[in-house]
């Protein structure tokens, strides 16, 4: 398998260390080894020396979240997220991706979308058509909410509305690369799919990006891939904290009191914790659960739901059960996707909310 020198480096690093083995969400979702990092280590250098096949670890490969926490983690600096995505575009290129999988990277390539969707709701619809007029400021919904949780991309649009934002919604969005990198890694196909999202959003000043995923992506790997993107791009709640801060949207109290699940793309990736955080002051009483900021653990995604729903569940389940652990009953997400993930879970104890629905109430 041809991965880089220093992803060899990292492997044979990884391979026989524990140190990250406590924090992996998809290992102690499990309970199986074989799912944590140590153990994908493990599985590529047999591959390296010719022990096993690439297609033999394949699903264990694609169990990895990247969520990042075990480079976080570690200590001494490996980092087997990098490795993980290596092996990845190495399978691809190889064609030795899964069949499920493949269909994922498919859906991307035909729909833009890796649930091959190719309508939005009608009340999405309904609501992009209201500012379908060009204007400086673009809200870049993303994938997961417009086909996935479109109520959810609503409520974004109907909060801007609230602050009297001047904003526009393409009907027509483009993908941000974001799954077919999560998918293949740094292929070339993910790379076009970036340059073609950075074309459209270079047509205006500011970009607001309402998934912390597209957000990671656009403000992190383009840059890694050599994608320029001319626009300001900012988070969605960054943008919403400032327009709070600047006295644009009013605040109301809700009584409530609640804990804020950070999502890694923003408190890792991008080291923003405070916005969301001022955004739920200002409507509510925030606790903070035990693991916040970039201690966070991940809460499950729509992605990986399509090939390991379960596991999802139980991923989603866990971190609940830690926000009951310190008394919560309500807990708020500013990510989509682990909206949706922890949504799904069966429970009546905590109140799962998004931060637009705190804002709007």
């Amino acid at each position: 398998m041809n991965l880089s020198e220093k992803s060899k480096q990292h492997v044979d690093s990884c391979r026989f260390c524990w140190m990250c083995h406590h924090i992996c969400p998809i290992g102690n979702a499990t309970g199986h080894e074989r799912s944590t990092a140590r153990a994908r280590a493990l599985g590529i250098s047999l591959v390296n020396r010719n022990a096993i096949d690439l297609s033999e670890i394949m699903d264990n490969i694609y169990e990895c979240c990247t969520c990042g926490a075990c480079v976080h983690t570690c200590v001494t600096g490996w980092d087997p997220v990098m490795f993980t995505k290596e092996t990845r575009l190495q399978a691809a290129l190889e064609g030795k991706l899964p069949s499920y999988i493949n269909t994922l990277v498919d859906n991307c390539l035909d729909k833009g979308n890796a649930y091959g969707k190719t309508e939005i709701c009608e009340k999405l619809a309904e609501a992009a058509k209201a500012h379908a007029k060009k204007t400086d400021t673009l809200l870049l919904l993303g994938t997961d909410a417009r086909y996935m949780v479109c109520e959810q991309a609503v409520k974004a649009i109907r909060v801007l509305e609230k602050a009297n934002v001047e904003f526009s919604v393409l009907a027509d969005e483009p993908a941000s690369g974001a799954q077919l990198d999560f998918l293949i890694g740094a292929a070339d196909e993910a790379k076009q799919q970036m340059a073609a999202a950075a074309d459209v959003m270079n047509a205006y000043d500011t970009v607001v990006i309402y998934d912390p995923n597209d957000a990671k992506v656009i403000k992190r790997i383009y840059k890694e891939y050599g994608v320029d993107v001319s626009a300001k791009t900012v988070t969605f709640t960054s943008y919403v904290a400032e327009l709070i801060k600047n006295g644009d949207l009013k605040t109301t109290n809700t009584e409530k009191t609640v804990v804020y699940q950070d999502p890694y793309q923003l408190s890792r990736d991008l080291e923003e914790t405070e916005e969301p955080r001022e955004i739920i002051k200002a409507f509510a009483t925030l606790n903070e659960m035990l693991l916040n900021r970039d201690e966070t653990v991940w809460a499950g995604n729509l992605l990986m739901a399509e090939y390991m729903p379960a596991v999802m569940n139980e991923v989603a389940a866990r971190r609940i059960f830690n926000a009951k652990s310190i008394g919560a009953t309500a807990l708020v997400t500013a990510c989509v996707s682990e909206y949706a993930s922890l949504k799904k879970a069966e429970q009546t104890d905590v109140e799962i909310l998004s931060i637009e629905d705190l804002i709007l109430g």
